[in-house]
């Protein structure tokens, strides 16, 4: 497996592992007409614009293996004066899972910031939540999600998310399984 910085070309793959992600585990909080419908044409679109920019204040990272995609993080840096860098997507493979790719993603990006690091995580995902809490992440409060692209009709009810945090990325840094 090879970890990496994510390029433009990688958004069309990043984008399908995203809407993937979203319907297998987002059914119930986003509305299914959005999942079965244009969910990966607003993940590419969204993906498109975040990798041509190549903005110093984020950082995405791709973990594959002979050419497929295997999983993605991206991190914004310094994103809150309290909760520090936040880890704004975290996405695996779903044949994948379990096989330490999101350890050794989380770590890699944590390796690039100092200080406390947070993200968010839907309430319904218990998975990713007790991935998050087997490495060291705590829940510090809960919100309402926010609908996608602003579009409350991409939202089923008033779903919640919980924020995750760890005081210092140096907790996450040093998790890397060597997968």
């Amino acid at each position: 497996m090879s970890i990496r910085f994510a390029v433009p070309a990688d958004a069309p793959a990043i984008a399908a592992l995203h809407a993937d992600s979203w319907r297998r585990h987002y059914r119930g909080a986003y509305a299914d007409s959005f999942l079965d419908g244009d969910v990966l044409a607003d993940r590419l679109a969204v993906w498109s614009a975040r990798l041509a920019t190549g903005s110093v204040e984020t950082r995405t990272v791709v973990a594959e293996r002979d050419g497929r995609l295997l999983g993605f993080v991206h991190l914004v840096v310094a994103d809150d004066p309290v909760w520090g860098s936040l880890v704004d997507n975290l996405h695996v493979v779903h044949d994948q899972h379990r096989s330490g790719i999101g350890t050794t993603l989380l770590s890699r990006v944590a390796r690039e910031v100092r200080g406390p690091i947070h993200l968010w995580v839907l309430r319904q995902n218990t998975a990713a939540q007790a991935f998050y809490r087997a490495v060291g992440g705590r829940v510090a409060e809960v919100r309402t999600v926010a609908p996608p692209g602003g579009d409350p009709a991409r939202l089923r009810g008033t779903p919640e998310k919980l924020r995750m945090t760890w005081p210092d990325a140096a907790i996450l840094a040093g998790r890397d399984p060597g997968v």
